[in-house]
């Protein structure tokens, strides 16, 4: 990309600003530092095999923004369009995102991981009026026109072939000239951030630039970010923060729907390349990184803070990446959805001295203490939408309920899906609780445990069993690389399954003696001594996006049509 010289004219303070957008905070940081590396990318090799780099500093970022801010403009993507973004990481990524921002349009988000099918869903329900994207996407586009039906401005990232609209270079308008951010509002919309649909239909949960600015604000303040830091994402839309942080993002060498085929040579050079001090990352690359850096004796000293999120991790995940790193470096574990994030983090010391032993008795997964300003309550577990919140609701600590969340990173709703808001959100006085769809317990030090989906539940007649303490028993057997509970049949009545994925050196185990094995192990712990059906699966269906997420609705199934 090209670099321009000319000076940057000073903008007014943030805190002056009368109106919410994200892009003020990258001219902000090209205006305090210009020359700082904002987005490092992956080049290509030399003939040693020695990663090139190219970059741009917040200067430039900013500029390039500009430049496609005045461009999407002139093309009809203005304030309020929809747009879908299908762009992968690169430093065009980043300049297209925050040339979105600053014209406010609204881009479209959906994880191509979660398949073509739900994806052509997803971008049909989103009624997308443009759409800028790669050359993949523009090859769907013209074999599925009816998921693209709104769609009247194309715009292609890299070569255009045979179909019609605007390459990047004819939107990238030179030479730069300011381009003036949009004065959007807290409440305006921003983004629709489609969902992974592992529970049910992928829905757009509603971006406003308010949720935005919280939790640029509410990720610095938790985890004690500064502008000196330096980054590596490994989920793209995490990547988007750096920059309003004013740190430097590094786009790792990997693709970002499939953590757990990442290779971690290149995630660990990027490390030692770079002297990365933050990485965002699933569990799966955490297990999948940590496995090969335990195996090779690596270490990543400049790493000093890792945030896991996507999914809980276990402690034995945590543990095994800890090694990696020296002894003031701290996991935090993160705990958040789409549609709240992030709502919950804690480090990896509390972990591993105080809660991985009870996880591993069966009290469900410690997902720490909820972040500041936010108000985190568990309630009563009800299947039926809830008009109006009560403090009623609320079930006391130690138990279990459905965990809900009030606060600014809280979405207010779903992209033109009324049914779903009612099942999910509770209004309050113009305030809105989501509902998590997840179960879970407070401990008397204000922590949360994560039991599992409320989805997931299964009801028996002597009771109702929760996912992830039932699951911790059966993982703590050598052979169990991962265990998932399901229910066969219908509620209250369900009888209760356990589906076993091997770990890959006990494959050629005797499975009737592992039987056995389980068994025993069932009968010595009260939440699982009335389970006696156990199924072994060659490799549980998971969400492609974290790999960590088990579909255990398809699971169910294939365990009923075993049992029949």
């Amino acid at each position: 990309m090209q670099s321009f010289d000319e000076t940057i004219p000073l903008t007014e303070d943030d805190a002056a600003q009368p109106f919410v957008n994200v892009a003020m905070r990258l001219k902000t940081m090209a205006r305090i530092q210009p020359y700082r590396r904002a987005v490092v990318s992956p080049a290509g090799r030399d003939r040693h095999g020695r990663v090139a780099y190219s970059h741009l500093t917040f200067r430039q970022l900013d500029r390039e923004s500009d430049c496609f801010a005045h461009g999407l403009e002139a093309a009809g993507i203005k304030r309020g369009t929809r747009t879908i973004l299908m762009v992968r990481p690169s430093l065009e990524f980043f300049a297209l995102t925050y040339a979105m921002l600053k014209v406010g349009a609204v881009f479209v988000m959906v994880d191509p991981g979660m398949g073509v099918g739900r994806m052509l869903a997803c971008l049909r329900d989103s009624r997308a009026q443009a759409l800028v994207g790669i050359p993949p996407a523009h090859v769907l586009r013209t074999l599925y026109r009816s998921s693209f039906r709104t769609v009247k401005t194309a715009v292609t990232v890299g070569r255009r072939w045979f179909w019609r609209g605007l390459t990047l270079k004819d939107v990238r308008q030179l030479p730069w000239q300011p381009y003036n951010v949009a004065n959007t509002n807290k409440d305006e919309m921003a983004a629709i951030l489609f969902t992974t649909g592992s529970t049910g239909a992928a829905k757009g949960a509603i971006y406003t630039h308010g949720v935005f600015d919280a939790q640029v604000r509410l990720i610095k303040t938790q985890f004690g970010i500064s502008p000196d830091e330096i980054d590596l994402p490994t989920f793209p839309l995490f990547a988007l923060f750096d920059v309003a942080l004013g740190m430097t993002a590094v786009i790792p060498d990997m693709d970002p729907t499939r953590p757990a085929q990442v290779n971690p040579q290149k995630i660990i050079e990027a490390v030692l390349n770079q002297g990365v001090t933050n990485m965002f990352a699933s569990p799966a690359l955490l297990n999948r990184v940590g496995r090969y850096g335990n195996t090779n004796g690596t270490k990543l000293p400049s790493l000093k803070r890792i945030i896991s999120a996507g999914a809980p991790a276990a402690p034995a995940t945590i543990a095994q990446f800890a090694a990696l790193l020296e002894e003031d470096a701290e996991i935090h574990t993160g705990y958040g959805a789409t549609e709240a994030m992030p709502v919950s983090s804690f480090g990896s010391k509390e972990i591993l001295s105080e809660t991985a032993a009870l996880t591993e008795q069966g009290f469900g997964i410690c997902v720490g203490r909820p972040i500041q300003e936010l108000a985190v309550r568990i309630i009563k577990i009800s299947d039926a939408p809830i008009d109006a919140w009560s403090d009623a609701l609320v079930v006391a600590d130690g138990e279990i309920g459905e965990i809900t969340v009030s606060g600014d990173i809280v979405t207010k709703g779903y992209f033109q899906r009324p049914l779903d808001d009612a099942m999910s959100k509770i209004r309050d006085n113009g305030r809105i609780w989501h509902r998590m769809g997840d179960l879970g317990w407070k401990d008397k030090k204000e922590r949360i445990w994560f039991c599992g989906r409320k989805g997931h539940r299964v009801i028996t007649p002597e009771g109702t069993l929760f996912t992830i303490p039932c699951e911790a028993i059966f993982n703590n057997h050598p052979a169990v690389f991962r265990s998932a509970l399901v229910g066969v049949g219908q509620a209250p009545r369900q009888r209760p399954v356990i589906c076993i994925e091997v770990e890959a050196d006990h494959r050629r185990d005797d499975r009737e003696r592992l039987t056995r094995d389980l068994l025993e192990m069932a009968k010595q712990n009260i939440l699982t001594e009335r389970i006696d059906t156990f199924m072994f699966h060659p490799g549980f269906p998971v969400d492609i996006r974290h790999n960590s997420k088990i579909f255990r609705e398809k699971l169910a199934t294939w365990a009923q049509r075993r049992l029949q």
